[in-house]
Order: structure tokens, then sequence, then C-alpha cells
């Protein structure tokens, strides 16, 4: 699917059940390195979301795919993002709004959560050490981090001084002998996904 965005065409994945009140957009790793809405962590994400009976969108950031612009560093992905809500506020009037990112997709999400009023945030191996994070304070909202104890691009120890300097705590869940990408993890990224969400939702 093809939507508007603010500098043209926005490539979208849908995933939304009739009748759905909440809804979870997930956004996607650092363009300029291979991340694209079909990443696997991202793929597998949506689907965690989708088994607690949660509506997914994915899409491209500008640049990727089918989705028209180039790579702005994250301010003109943080605008993708607000897009993206906006058609989904029109289409869909959702109840409740998850904002969800995987690595670059998380510094986009803490852009951008408070002015897109989301309710719920899922951080997966935040880019905490690669932008800048002055002022991307998290809120009260019910907040998980995923991180992998061996990433090799995220720095784990970064992630959890990061974590220690907020006042809102989030849920962080440090996930043994796991590197950046999840491999041979994904089926452990989804049960934490599906059992933090589960709870937060009864």
């Amino acid at each position: 699917m093809i939507i508007n965005g603010a500098v043209g065409d926005l490539e979208v994945l849908v995933d939304i059940p009739v009748d759905c009140s909440s809804i979870a957009v997930v956004c996607h790793p650092h363009p300029l390195y291979g991340g694209t809405m079909d990443n696997k962590v991202v793929y597998m994400i949506a689907k965690a979301f989708n088994g607690l009976g949660i509506g997914t969108v994915r899409f491209n950031f500008r640049g990727v795919g089918k989705s028209s612009g180039k790579f702005d560093k994250g301010m003109g992905e943080t605008e993708d993002l607000a897009a993206i809500v906006d058609w989904l506020n029109q289409k869909y009037a959702p109840t409740e709004l998850y904002l969800a990112g995987f690595s670059f997709g998380s510094y986009v999400v803490l852009r951008a959560f408070r002015d897109l009023k989301a309710s719920r945030l899922l951080l997966v191996a935040p880019a905490i050490d690669r932008f800048e994070m002055a002022g991307l304070a998290l809120t009260n909202i019910p907040t998980l981090v995923i991180q992998g104890n061996e990433d090799e691009i995220v720095s784990p120890q970064a992630v959890t001084e990061w974590i220690a300097t907020q006042t809102y705590q989030p849920e962080l869940v440090m996930l043994p002998d796991t590197g950046h990408f999840f491999h041979a993890k994904l089926h452990q990224l989804r049960d934490t996904i599906t059992k933090y969400f589960f709870l937060k939702k009864k």
C-alpha cells in the first residue's frame, strides 16, 4: 500500500483486524545499512503484537523501497512516522497507539512519541549511543526495552546507563547470548514482547 507522506509516497504494510482498537506502528532500523520494514526483527515485533490482537503497521522510511525521498538523519523519518499516525487516526481512529522501534527505529520513536500521544512504547536494541539523545526522556506510559547482552552495534552498557538517568523507569529485559540482530533468538524476542504487553492489557 502507498500513502501520502511529507515528501511523497510512503510504502506501508497493514495488518489490522476489523474493529481493532489498538494499533502498533513498528519502525525499522537504519536505512543506510539495509534497514527496511521487511527486516526479520521488525517482522517478529509485528507478529508478536498481532498475536495479542493488536493491529500493526510497518512502513519504509523515506528513500527505502517504494517510499519517496532520501535519508534525513532521523528528522525527516520522524515526519514519516507522524504521517503514518495521522493516516491511522483518520482511517482507523485507534483508542490505543503503540509505537515500536528497532535500533534506529527506536530513536525515531523516542523523537516522536510525545507529540503523537503514544499509549505504550517498545524499544528494541535502541541506538542510544549512536544519536543525540539529549531531551529524549521517557514518560510514565508503559515502556519495554529489550536488549541483547552481546550486541555488537549498540552498547548494552550505554543502554543501561541511559535507562538509569530516566525519571520514569522502563521495564528492561536483557536477553543473554544475544547480538544486535537476534540471530536464533527471535522466538525469545517474541515471547518477551507477548508476556509484557499481555500483562499490560489486563
